[in-house]
């Protein structure tokens, strides 16, 4: 029979290893849990009473919580607290734990090698590790349990995820939309090939940011659409720019990519009335929606009014979870639907049955909610500890787009030789972006983007000084 010990007869003693305190409390607890103190069905304290027993703010305990939640070692059930899970002091005593180490350094001086990443802030790629295992398993044997699916999926496929994706977008985007007018797709450059043959956009003008996102150019530029870049301000596209030759205009509102700005409101109104009045396609990527930090996060586009009849919204569980899902959705324009399903029937692109009732099950049964919370709280302190880090080592440097999203963009001086300083770091075994491989315009914007989702908070600052030291070696050198 599980033990159900009493929350007050445990005691943690935090070890001064440097690292975040929240990591240094779930340590505390794999500790009791390898030292027998703990065992399966043991009741957690509330988070409330062990900040109060360790004179720790309660944030830290509750994050400490999430992450011992992540990695299985406990379960929250509302109205039952956090108990012990089955098999968490096997694990413990096997050496498993709740996060990654720093470790120690080697004792001899070893360089990273050629190809190998020390520190890997490569953009736009989110840090899987946040993805509760027990949940992600969960919704996997629940798609399984189902029958084996016996015919391909076609785009009126994946009804119970489309049901919940209309929830979803309703709650946390403004957008609404019933499941019928929800279409699920392996991919955005799916959901972009689509649209250019359902809105008739095989050689027409599309409107594209620049510096924008280069894979969604492709996917446009490949079926056939002709991009004409428009260039991005700090509030991102200027509706002003837009010609009356555009058919359509493709955007990234909610956090430009790559440079991070806003679309605010005014220019969100500009930009989907005019649209409407030249009867032109707006194409809204929502590509990292959901994470805001110190902001409140702005309806889509889709959401104004006109939204209905003029924009294509398209999401993604890519940032959100994993890209390896190859899962998206496109909400077409109501008039672009009926041919938006003929083209995904003609091509036959489709997503896997069994990966999108996982979803489907991850959605409905609120893991997603409570990845969304843990990782926006991971997120926020590992950007807040990367951006004060570059404010020391760059203070003439101001970082872009903070507010939300996964990266942040350092603007360079103009000339500057972005590829190089990227290869530079590349070399030294930090990854990042040059603003290069986004910008059409050769006169355009200077920069690196550095993603810190995966960025620990106890390397923050030894990436921002190789980025500094990096930038500095380059510009200095006059080349």
């Amino acid at each position: 029979m599980a033990r159900t010990a009493p929350a007050q007869t445990l005691h943690l003693t935090l070890a001064d290893t440097g690292e975040p305190l929240r990591h240094r409390i779930a340590t505390a607890v794999v500790d009791a849990l390898r030292a027998g103190a703990l065992g399966p069905g043991d009741l957690l304290p509330s988070s409330r009473a062990l900040a109060t027993d360790l004179e720790v703010s309660r944030t830290a305990v509750v994050d400490a919580y999430d992450e011992l939640s992540a990695a299985g070692f406990v379960e929250s059930r509302p109205g039952s607290g956090t108990r012990v899970a089955t098999g968490a002091g096997t694990a413990a005593r096997a050496g498993v734990t709740a996060h990654v180490s720093a470790g120690e350094p080697p004792t001899a001086p070893v360089g990273p090698g050629p190809g190998a990443r020390e520190l890997d802030l490569t953009p736009g790629l989110p840090d899987t590790g946040l993805v509760s295992s027990r949940d992600w398993r969960s919704a996997w044997r629940a798609a399984a349990a189902g029958p084996v699916p016996h015919t391909v999926p076609g785009p009126h496929a994946h009804r119970r995820l489309r049901d919940a994706l209309s929830a979803h977008l309703r709650r946390t985007r403004g957008v609404v939309a019933n499941s019928d007018e929800i279409v699920v797709v392996p991919g955005v450059a799916s959901a972009l090939r689509t649209l250019v043959t359902a809105a008739g956009l095989v050689g027409r003008q599309v409107a594209f940011e620049d510096p924008g996102y280069a894979k969604a150019r492709v996917a446009l530029a490949g079926a056939g659409a002709r991009i004409r870049p428009v260039p991005v301000d700090t509030d991102g596209l200027d509706p002003a720019a837009v010609r009356p030759e555009d058919a359509a205009v493709y955007c990234t509102p909610a956090h430009q990519y790559p440079m991070g700005a806003r679309m605010p409101a005014s220019r969100r109104a500009t930009l989907v009335s005019e649209a409407v009045a030249a009867r032109r396609w707006v194409i809204e990527d929502d590509y990292d929606g959901e994470f805001r930090y110190g902001v409140a996060p702005l309806p889509a586009l889709r959401a104004a009014w006109g939204g209905r009849e003029t924009v294509a919204y398209v999401g993604t569980a890519s940032k959100i979870l994993t890209p390896a899902l190859r899962l998206a959705w496109l909400v077409p324009p109501e008039p672009l639907l009926p041919a938006v399903h003929e083209v995904l029937a003609a091509g036959g692109e489709s997503v896997c049955a069994i990966t999108a009732d996982a979803f489907a099950e991850f959605v409905e049964s609120g893991s997603l909610t409570r990845h969304l919370a843990r990782s926006n709280r991971t997120y926020a302190a590992r950007r807040h500890a990367f951006v004060d880090a570059l404010s020391f080592h760059l203070p003439d440097v101001d970082p872009l787009g903070v507010e939300a999203g996964l990266h942040v963009a350092l603007r360079l001086p103009d000339g500057s030789d972005d590829r190089a300083i990227a290869d530079l770091l590349e070399g030294r075994g930090v990854a990042v972006r040059a603003l290069a491989a986004y910008r059409v315009d050769a006169d355009g914007p200077r920069g690196l983007l550095c993603g810190y989702a995966r960025l620990p908070e106890s390397k923050a600052d030894a990436a921002a000084r190789a980025i500094a030291d990096a930038i500095r070696e380059r510009l200095g050198s006059g080349r």
